[in-house]
């Protein structure tokens, strides 16, 4: 039978299909954050796109109750009871579609079991960042040893670098660092993992920008096949704030250029952790918490 998964988050909704296997069938984002206020919900802009496109998508895959599960996390779980409640009566009325917030610790848990691995016996730190929050996962051979969410996200570096995504940003890399070294200044890490890994689309993020990516050494999952070297992350990072165009970025992603809103951004909590955490290799993932919810099935 073919169900249908959605990840809606604060900034990027992404459409999954599974018959035998998992695929992404498309991705659209919508800033959440903008306008947003728990109280009154989120914005009367963002309310009308985000019904236009699940009426797009319901018409276009026949999205049905039985076949189609939409997990909401970020922002979303900001709303008040009532807002919530709102949301949930619209998308059923409207769509006749459960609009399920999950919590931070579900989170935690769908995330876990879409990266579960033995890793060859290495200690691994997963993170996993969206446009409020950041999972941390901490696995040490196949085992979950620790996690951590941390109330920060891309939205934060966005709201307060207006610059960031000028045609060459107007930012530095250096002063968005220190803003997040700032925040998590109170966040202790362990300094002995043998690598990181960072999820969301990452892989096909770095491999679009031409990232220095080498063959994966550390493990044979069949799923990461490259790494990268922390100075290489770096020299990346600079990379995309200040050799490619912001014009260049939307090029490299036509069918979703929004997303590359946040890339840069994007860059700098992980280039924080990484730092705290002593990491000095990171693998790139696609992998995100539907992963988890199919391997859970």
């Amino acid at each position: 039978m073919r169900e249908y998964y959605i990840d809606l988050g604060s900034s990027t909704i992404k459409v999954y299909q599974y018959i035998d296997e998992l695929e992404l069938l498309e991705e659209h984002s919508i800033y959440f954050k903008n306008g947003f206020d728990p109280n009154l919900g989120i914005s009367k802009e963002n309310l009308g796109e985000v019904c236009s496109y699940f009426s797009e998508l319901k018409a276009k895959y026949n999205f049905k109750y039985e076949n189609t599960h939409i997990y909401v996390t970020g922002i979303f779980r900001n709303l008040s009871y009532q807002k919530k409640q709102e949301l949930v009566r619209l998308f059923n009325d409207k769509f006749d579609l459960h609009f399920n917030i999950i919590s931070h610790g579900i989170e935690n848990y769908y995330l876990a079991s879409a990266m579960k691995n033995d890793y060859n016996n290495k200690k691994v730190l997963i993170i996993n960042m969206g446009g409020k929050t950041t999972e941390l996962v901490t696995f040490n051979g196949s085992k979950v040893t620790d996690t951590k969410n941390l109330t920060v996200g891309v939205a934060d570096l966005l709201n307060n670098f207006s610059k960031v995504n000028n045609s060459i940003s107007g930012n530095t890399v250096s002063e968005m660092e220190q803003f997040i070294e700032d925040k998590l200044k109170d966040v202790s890490l362990d300094k002995d993992y043998d690598c990181a890994i960072f999820t969301g689309g990452e892989e096909r993020f770095e491999l679009l920008t031409n990232f220095n990516l080498v063959t994966n050494t550390l493990f044979d999952d069949g799923i990461h096949k490259y790494m990268v070297s922390l100075d290489d992350y770096i020299k990346g990072t600079e990379k995309v704030f200040y050799d490619i165009k912001m014009e260049e970025l939307y090029e490299l992603m036509p069918e979703n250029p929004k997303w590359m809103d946040g890339a840069r951004s994007g860059a700098i909590i992980p280039l924080v952790l990484f730092k705290k955490a002593n990491v000095s290799w990171i693998i790139p993932s696609d992998l995100n918490l539907i992963h988890g919810v199919i391997n859970d099935l």
